[in-house]
């Protein structure tokens, strides 16, 4: 188990102020781009200054001013040792660096970030670098073991794709409960050495979506994100874990097509491009403002993925690259307006460290609780006679004793800490357990009690109806009734004369009319009830007269029918939510059920697997399939 461990304000982890450092690199004057012959529009005044040219007024120029200022002669070694070394170092004692290059397209950002064979750029350097830090902490520290690792991603059209596994489809984004972004579903590869890096590299970076426009000939159509990450752990308790992240980020360019010529998948790519990027804009424009209101990560992912870099608890680097053109110029304009607001946000790094806890056998634990008392309860280590007791047997710690005691203590408290709390999420699960069982039995005791109550109601029904049917069979059978005529004298009234019933030639008809009528009743309540125990048998328990609902499958080719449920199940084994989200009977939650299953057991070997998944039983699943193959065969 693994518990946050809080860093003191005096340690080199602690949550101090960090101000992102931004560098400006100018790319080299190209005459075949300046049409007009106009001459560069930016000049370097110094390592740090450089000045621009006001468009309002060509006499005047703008200053700005940063970190560092990379003219057209510097070279890639200069930028990395310059603006990149400076904070490797700190992921190796468990903080996050980023470096990200910014910049219209056609400055350079690709070439300073991946360089070339003969000049190599950030990355190379940088991974190279991190293997030689960790071989030089190996030697140092022999308490320790480090571990490096390597994650690469593309975000191309507001998609989030694999580039260590082409195939992939859209990954989601999320959040811990610690605010660390995660992305489910990617690939991690262990690193041995640079050359193992060199190895999945090299590759990946070809399945990035590249094309050529009029200002590039090879222009990145996505933006490209570089994980490596170092785990630092203690080979001896208390099993310390530290955990630093690398991101190195290569964002695509912002585009004026008007000037690309973008054109059909051309234009979509650069307006969701320019869309990222300006949403990376108002982040920045909201952590500038500082009034603590809503910052727009969420509004796109790759400010999403850069939360930690901007605001954060990320050392953050951004490498500015302009072009000196005048066609370029309203661009480099806009890029070093963007440098001069991002130097101004503030991030906290701190430590992301974890202690694993020795596990405590259970004969100890049961042992500790007939200690404390055998009521059953967890042992409280920090009660108050606990707090009392301890302060009156320990014994006070001079100046002079060694701090490896005080650690020790430390460490025995945080053992029996564990201890208890593993102790009470124990009872606690049982309690609710428990509480489980018994609301699960009261509602069988229930449901019996309502079927017994629904027992009782049909058989007064076949009693009542039994009955009628009697009654109207005696009543139609009999003659009618005559009053006898009294012979007793009795005083002369005037009498109504009633003329008595009369037998017709039709009664018979009359008698089946009322004697039938029951009967089919009855027959299509029988047929009603056979129905009902046809379809509650899913084991085929009863023998149902066949029926269209379901020997539907008998009015199909057999060929169609296969090749439909072939391209369900290869839609269960490879579509992405969206696809799973359009099967028939398919929503929601139940396609992110199938994707959980799926990354756990693997691929559906057949349709029936799918009534492994929670919720889907044997007559949805019958319906699942109807309604999908007859949805395909109507397509």
């Amino acid at each position: 188990m693994a518990l946050r461990v809080a860093v003191s304000d005096g340690a080199a982890g602690s949550r101090r102020a960090s101000r992102v450092r931004v560098a400006v690199r100018l790319r080299p004057y190209m005459e075949p781009q300046d049409e007009k012959k106009e001459g560069p529009c930016v000049r370097g005044l110094g390592p740090q200054k450089l000045e621009i040219i006001n468009w309002r007024n060509a006499t005047e120029t703008l200053q700005y001013q940063f970190d560092v200022f990379h003219g057209e002669q510097t070279t890639q070694q200069e930028v990395f040792l310059t603006s990149v070394k400076p904070i490797l170092p700190h992921i190796l004692n468990g903080q996050n660096a980023s470096v990200f290059a910014y910049g219209p397209t056609g400055a350079g950002k690709t070439h300073t970030m991946l360089g070339s064979q003969e000049q190599p750029g950030v990355i190379p350097r940088a991974v190279k670098e991190v293997f030689k830090l960790v071989d030089a902490q190996e030697k140092e520290q022999d308490g320790w073991e480090y571990s490096v690792g390597m994650s690469y991603l593309e975000i191309y059209n507001e998609k989030v794709l694999d580039l260590l596994s082409p195939g992939s489809q859209d990954l989601p984004i999320r959040e811990d409960k610690d605010r660390n972004i995660l992305i489910p579903g990617l690939t991690h590869t262990p690193l041995s050495s640079f050359t193992d890096f060199d190895t999945h590299f090299i590759p990946a970076s070809l399945n990035r979506t590249t094309a050529s426009t009029k200002l590039n000939q090879r222009s990145s159509r996505s933006h490209a994100i570089l994980l490596i990450k170092v785990v630092k752990s203690q080979r001896g308790p208390p099993h310390r874990q530290q955990t630093g992240k690398l991101y190195l980020v290569d964002l695509a360019g912002s585009e004026d097509n008007r000037r690309t010529g973008n054109q059909g998948i051309r234009l979509k790519e650069s307006g969701a491009i320019n869309l990222s990027l300006f949403t990376l804009s108002k982040v920045v424009d909201a952590l500038n403002t500082g009034a603590g209101g809503r910052v727009p990560y969420r509004d796109s992912k790759l400010t999403r993925l850069l939360q930690d870099s901007l605001g954060g608890s990320a050392h953050s680097v951004m490498i500015t690259n302009i072009a000196p053109e005048y066609i370029y110029y309203f661009d480099t304009f806009s890029a070093l307006n963007f440098a001069a607001k991002s130097k101004q946000i503030v991030n906290r790094p701190f430590v992301r460290e974890t202690v694993l806890a020795p596990m405590i056998a259970p004969g100890k634990r049961a042992r500790e609780e007939q200690e404390a008392g055998g009521s059953g309860e967890p042992h409280n280590i920090y009660s108050k006679e606990g707090k009392k007791a301890e302060r009156s047997s320990s014994p006070p710690i001079h100046p002079q004793s060694s701090p490896d005691s005080t650690v020790l203590e430390r460490l025995l408290a945080l053992e029996k800490m564990m201890m208890g709390s593993a102790e009470r999420e124990r009872l606690n699960l049982l309690k609710t357990v428990a509480q489980s069982r018994k609301e699960i039995q009261m509602l069988k005791e229930k449901q019996k009690e309502l079927e017994d109550k629904a027992n009782l109601f049909n058989k007064q029904n076949e009693t009542t109806e039994r009955e009628s049917k009697d009654a109207l069979l005696f009543k139609t059978d009999l003659p009618p009734l005559h009053r006898k005529q009294s012979t007793a004298a009795k005083p002369r009234k005037q009498q109504a004369v009633v003329t008595p019933l009369q037998v017709s030639q039709v009664q018979p008809l009359q008698q089946c009319a009322v004697v039938c009528k029951p009967s089919q009743f009855l027959d299509k309540k029988k047929k009603r009830v056979q129905t009902e125990v046809c379809e509650g048998k899913e084991n085929g328990g009863v023998d149902c007269p066949p029926s269209d609902e379901v020997n539907w499958e008998s009015h199909l080719d057999s060929a169609l029918l296969e090749q439909s449920r072939k391209k369900i199940l290869q839609t269960l084994n490879s579509g992405s939510l969206k696809d799973l989200k359009s099967l028939q009977l398919i929503g929601d939650k139940k396609a992110k059920l199938i994707m959980g299953w799926r990354e756990i057991h693997g691929d559906f070997t057949q349709l029936e697997d799918l009534k492994k998944i929670e919720g889907i039983t044997a007559k949805r699943f019958s319906s699942f399939i109807k309604a999908n193959i007859l949805s395909s065969m109507g397509k």
